[in-house]
């Protein structure tokens, strides 16, 4: 259920994120290398989006059995209901840290609300939300669940698994010229746009940021693969 296979993706992000966990590792490697300052010798273990895999994306507990971490202090079900966010692309470093990835390749994918239909989903979101912004000491009154959800809820899930004492990060990976998705040129218009989402979310300088990675990646060093 939590496993979901995918075709090979012939545009937008999917398609980027594939090329690059599969044919473009040691690109994508660097990156996170840098912000994490790997000492000689560590690498990342790309668990997904494999090819072998079927290009399986992952969500629920199977993405936590794929990276082989349990979560004893606050699980998974308590948090968040079934069918939770499906990972663009996920690994875990040869020092343990979990990686976690959204892949964007141009800007309206910013734009998500709640759709869950139960009540009782709903209520479980938000009190997760909730629990999040509290967590951060945050005081806005801006719903959580409405504009910007997707990334609202991929925050709640970094807090999680900190709360669960996993090492883990959320790497935001942004794709540059993608012409076809009348994508963004440069760098500054993706941080452009992320700082009118913090903006608009209130997020200002709090505590899970320093696990926050962004990853500007141009497709044209992906084309030739």
């Amino acid at each position: 259920m939590g496993r979901v296979p995918q075709p090979e993706a012939n545009k937008g992000s999917q398609k980027w994120i594939q090329k690059l966990v599969n044919d473009k590792e040691s690109l994508f490697n660097s990156f996170i290398s840098r912000t994490l300052e790997f000492a000689e010798g560590e690498s990342i273990n790309w668990l997904s989006p494999r090819k072998s895999d079927k290009y399986a994306e992952y969500r629920d507990q199977a993405f936590l059995d794929k990276l082989e971490i349990r979560l004893a202090k606050i699980p998974l079900e308590q948090f968040w209901p079934a069918r939770g966010p499906q990972w663009d692309a996920f690994g875990k470093t040869s020092r343990g840290q979990v990686l976690l990835v959204e892949a964007k390749s141009h800007i309206s994918e910013l734009l998500s609300s709640l759709q869950a239909e139960s009540t009782e989903s709903k209520t479980k979101i938000q009190k997760s939300l909730e629990a999040t912004k509290l967590a951060l000491n945050y005081h806005a009154n801006v719903d959580w669940s409405q504009r910007f959800y997707q990334y609202t809820n991929r925050l709640a899930h970094l807090y999680l698994l900190r709360e669960n004492n996993i090492p883990a990060y959320l790497v935001f990976v942004y794709f540059l010229n993608d012409a076809e998705m009348k994508g963004p040129s440069t760098v500054l218009e993706w941080k452009g746009a992320e700082q009118l989402l913090h903006s608009y979310l209130g997020l200002g300088r709090n505590k899970l940021r320093k696990f926050i990675i962004d990853v500007y990646i141009d497709v044209r060093e992906l084309q030739n693969h």
